[in-house]
């Protein structure tokens, strides 16, 4: 029996992820990931997790690479091939190994999208895989001295075709060969393939799965750091730097994929994750929480302060009813936050409204009030409430109005760190002085700015 506290858990997380089941469906997404991922134990638990998408309606495109089965191959057939710049010169010898490879492993990863298997998360599935020559491409050619003959790039994507058959329900499966209009095969990489899918298609995503040891290896100060969101400005700079600062370096591997990632997000793909393969539903962790546990490019910053909209007020109720229960702050219902909503600045991260403050003017006295300041308690330790009351400040600033004042009971300490001086109400601007409630007796704070 489920105790009553597991099945509160339950139903807050179940509420947590349904705005991303929402806002993700009939979306397309387009997965990429290399061939080593294929002889990982764990790879049925990812192919669990594609059905779980497909089944919340997701449009899903795979593209899978296969670097160790054709270099298995290749070993295999004591073939020796010449690289230039990180790619593979493929002579005709070489294509044959390739194109056996990546058959093999195309075949397997559909196979096991075909499972139905009783007692899993793949029971009465009934996903359709979808393949074809929906890539056109063209030779690599020359380069420094080395033609790379059957070695190529993206030429163009049939998007159309694509398009079809996601709109039939099926998942595309995409393996890194091209073909070209003269019947001629060629050898791309997973990145190029992914990435010129993902433009042509306009997804909603690209996720690249990396073959890091783990998602500590690409996220924390300890280990060659990366932020956790990048727009494409910051990554491109990012890039650039050939002596990063400390925390911010850019590990060899992960470079090409994350030029591939940059350049699909400056293509128009709205956001582009980097996440390792080797954490069990790393996809789903990504997706369906806040915080993911990747690195992620996005067009533009996350992080927005705005005047608030009518379509805020839930979730500001929701912000601040928590702290109105408390008594932390005086309780506002929906008829009145609607009337005042124009009063409201709020903290915006990738749609989900994460912090609130509203400003009442007394120009008489060239002053204004600052209320309702609330910020997610998940987030109270990321400075977002500085960042607010900065903003507030500059924003009254502009408008020539010099003196800000808060009345508060339980955050008295954290506003005398950030500037404010303790006063009496006698100080406060006449018409406040006769709304001063006597019976909460909060504490009159001012700030000179």
């Amino acid at each position: 029996m489920t105790s009553p506290h597991t099945s509160t858990e339950f139903v807050s997380w179940f509420r947590s992820v349904a705005p991303y089941i929402h806002a993700f469906r009939g979306k397309v997404f387009v997965l990429g990931f290399g061939g080593e991922m294929i002889t990982d134990a764990q790879f049925v638990h990812f192919i669990h997790d594609i059905n779980l998408l497909a089944s919340l309606g997701v449009r899903l495109i795979l593209v899978h690479g296969a670097r160790p089965q054709i270099q298995l191959r290749l070993d295999e057939s004591q073939l020796e091939t010449e690289s230039v710049m990180g790619m593979r010169a493929t002579d005709p010898a070489a294509l044959q190994c390739v194109k056996e490879s990546v058959g093999r492993v195309h075949h397997e990863i559909a196979a096991l999208l075909s499972m139905g298997l009783p007692n899993s998360p793949m029971a009465n599935a009934a996903i359709r895989v979808a393949s074809g020559n929906f890539v056109t491409a063209c030779p690599q050619g020359v380069i420094q001295g080395v033609d790379l003959m059957h070695t190529g790039k993206v030429r163009k994507i049939h998007a159309q075709g694509i398009t079809s058959r996601l709109e039939q329900g099926e998942v595309v499966l995409i393996s890194p060969l091209g073909y070209s209009p003269t019947g001629e095969i060629f050898n791309l990489t997973m990145e190029n393939v992914a990435t010129e899918t993902a433009i042509a298609l306009r997804a909603e995503k690209l996720i690249f799965l990396l073959d890091t040891l783990d998602s500590v290896s690409i996220n924390t100060a300890q280990c060659n750091s990366m932020p956790r969101e990048l727009t494409v400005a910051e990554s491109k700079s990012l890039l650039e730097q050939t002596t990063p600062p400390s925390g911010c370096h850019v590990p060899d591997h992960i470079r090409p994929i994350l030029q591939s990632a940059t350049r699909a997000c400056e293509a128009g793909v709205m956001r582009a994750h980097l996440i390792s393969r080797h954490c069990d539903g790393a996809i789903l962790q990504e997706l369906f929480t806040h915080n993911g546990i990747g690195t992620m490019i996005s067009q533009e910053t996350l992080l927005t302060l705005r005047k608030a909209r009518i379509e805020d007020v839930g979730s500001i109720l929701q912000l601040i009813e928590p702290l109105e229960n408390e008594g932390i702050l005086v309780r506002r219902g929906r008829e009145l936050l609607e009337m005042e909503i124009d009063r409201f600045t709020v903290f915006e991260h990738d749609g989900i409204i994460l912090g609130c403050a509203a400003l009442y003017p007394f120009p008489e006295d060239n002053a204004c009030e600052l209320a309702c300041l609330a910020i997610h308690p998940n987030y109270r330790s990321s400075g977002y409430g500085n960042r607010l009351l900065k903003y507030i400040e500059n924003k009254i600033r502009s408008q020539g109005i010099h003196t800000l004042f808060i009345l508060t009971t339980h955050a008295m300490h954290w506003f005398i760190e950030h500037g404010f001086k303790p006063a009496t109400p006698s100080e406060l601007p006449k018409t406040k002085q006769n709304l001063y409630n006597y019976q909460r007796r909060s504490k009159v704070l001012i700030k000179q700015l």
